[in-house]
């Protein structure tokens, strides 16, 4: 019987890793034209929203968990049962410290396109353009809207609503996904068994979240990118001898 000669693959391993997009240029444009919008002073007439989505998977329980005593942890049994999955919608607005969660049976267009509705007409009546950060999730666009409701509605909130995508495999310059991950921690990391319930708890995390405006203070700037992050731009003969690019 043959055997392979030791060597260091382990194929019985795989490993979670974000591959980088092949497209550097549209990479770093995305990344540029988000990251200045970070570096600019919203306005009340025009705020900077970021807005992700996540899943939470309800379990019940199979055994009634054994209460926590002095001294005695709750126990719960290993064994659950799957109660479906709700779509959570997050928006955050980074400056003013606010942020409302949704939970939802799925996360259709028409699902987007009603949060988008309550995020314009009732969360921010009043202001002429809301800035959006947001994934470029198929879901995330004008056609939802136009998709969910009437053309003379869509058509106002198309409007008053101005996109602006996180490149692919650029989630960290979204900041609404690290307030998913603050929601994920401290109110979600531990089985819930019925979108009530989760409603619920969301509700009075939201509400206390809010209470303390925990703010997001971005200080990563496009001249920082081209700096730290130099190999993912594109590389010109010119910058390889060390000569300038001379403007038109």
């Amino acid at each position: 019987m043959a055997y392979s000669k030791k060597n260091q693959l382990r194929p019985w391993k795989t490993q979670r890793y974000c591959i980088p997009e092949q497209d550097l240029a549209r990479f770093v444009a995305q990344m540029e034209v988000v990251l200045d919008l970070y570096g600019t002073q919203p306005s009340e007439e025009e705020p900077l929203i970021a807005m992700d989505e996540a899943s939470k998977q309800l379990l019940g329980e199979v055994y009634p968990p054994i209460p926590m005593q002095p001294g005695q942890d709750k126990k719960e049994d290993y064994h659950y049962s799957r109660e479906g999955v709700q779509a959570l919608f997050m928006f955050f607005d980074p400056h003013r410290g606010w942020r409302r969660v949704s939970n939802r049976d799925s996360r259709t267009r028409i699902d987007w396109a009603e949060e988008i509705r309550q995020l314009l007409d009732v969360d921010y009546p009043k202001a002429r353009k809301v800035k959006l950060v947001c994934d470029n999730l198929n879901t995330h666009n004008i056609a939802s809207l136009y998709e969910a409701f009437p053309a003379p509605v869509a058509h106002r909130l198309a409007r008053r609503l101005e996109i602006y995508y996180t490149p692919r495999n650029g989630s960290w310059l979204n900041v609404a996904e690290t307030e998913l991950s603050v929601l994920s921690r401290q109110c979600l990391d531990r089985r819930i068994s019925s979108k009530e319930e989760l409603k619920r708890e969301i509700e009075t995390w939201q509400k206390e979240r809010n209470q303390t405006a925990s703010t997001v203070i971005w200080t990563f700037t496009t001249s920082d990118a081209r700096v730290k992050l130099k190999h993912l731009y594109p590389v010109f003969e010119e910058e390889e001898s060390g000569e300038s690019i001379a403007p038109n």
